[in-house]
């Protein structure tokens, strides 16, 4: 990969080599990567992109590694990822965030704008690019109710899709189906109180504190809700609260999370996962699918 240094180096291009991936995601887990690049804007993505493709090197493309699960292996190719591509801009009522936002930075900057409409977003781990890329969402409300477009770069080309190119569904979009990275997304939301909103978000995160393991590593929800179901009552009903694999543990605050109790593996993870899924299914005839990206 020497050549490929060279030319990100020449490009201006922020790179790691040998990048701990248990360094950067939130669950603390994974093995290296070959090397981990970080863009500053979709100009640098679209370089660094292009030089990946040129070399033939294995490439991933990830926001902040919030909802991913790394093998203890490490990924043999180059991460790239987007949290360096942070610029957020207003232009009446509409929101342009770049991929690279956090959702969190994304509710303060409503927030400080008196606009409302993206509260629900608070404290919800991640970034825009994955936001729209799985349409996430909270207390009912999901990234579909307010996003109006999307830019996004896929085979050297940058293109746009409205609000219903999206194909949205639960925790699903047009992207998970036909590939394409997220440059940057708009947002339609509606003039508000600023207080009122900071009121609200601040209630949101309460309730996040006081029902999830927020003080403990982990990729969130690790399975999408079941139809008529939640998938935290179904693990808690089957006694899973608390069973742990090695240094992985279902959270006993919420059992829909599994948590980095200490020195957790992916191995481990992923061994509770496969008990979860068998005893919820022995218990209840449902068949939960993994919310989270296992690499």
């Amino acid at each position: 990969m020497r050549d490929l240094f060279s030319a990100l180096q020449n490009c201006g291009i922020e790179y790691e080599k040998d990048a701990p991936l248990s360094r950067y995601a939130s669950f603390r887990i994974g093995g290296a990567a070959d090397v981990l690049i970080f863009p500053k804007g979709r100009n640098e993505l679209r370089q660094a992109l292009s030089l990946l493709s040129d070399a033939g090197v294995d490439t991933l493309t990830v926001g902040s590694m919030s909802n991913m699960l790394f093998s203890d292996d490490g990924f043999r190719g180059a991460v790239v990822t987007t949290r360096k591509m942070s610029e957020l801009s207003r232009r009446g009522d509409t929101v342009t965030a770049d991929s690279g936002v956090s959702l969190t930075a994304l509710a303060e900057y409503c927030r400080d704008n008196s606009l409302t409409g993206a509260e629900f977003l608070y404290g919800i781990p991640g970034t825009v690019g994955g936001a729209v890329y799985m349409n996430a969402g909270a207390f009912g409300f999901s990234v579909s109710d307010i996003l109006s477009s999307s830019s996004y770069l896929k085979d050297g080309r940058i293109a746009s899709l409205d609000k219903y190119g999206h194909c949205f569904s639960y925790r699903d979009s047009i992207y998970k189906r036909n590939g394409g990275t997220v440059l940057s997304a708009e947002f339609s939301l509606s003039p508000g109180d600023r207080e009122l909103i900071r009121s609200a978000m601040s209630e949101l995160i309460a309730k996040r504190r006081s029902s999830q393991p927020l003080d403990k590593p982990s990729a969130g929800s690790v399975f999408k809700r079941p139809e008529g179901h939640f998938a935290g009552r179904l693990i808690e009903d089957a006694g899973l609260k608390g069973r742990r694999v090695g240094g992985a543990e279902v959270s006993e605050k919420h059992a829909g999370f599994i948590i980095n109790a200490g020195g957790a593996t992916a191995a481990d993870v992923t061994e509770l996962i496969d008990i979860i899924k068998t005893t919820v299914y022995e218990r209840s005839g449902v068949l939960l699918e993994e919310e989270i990206i296992i690499v």
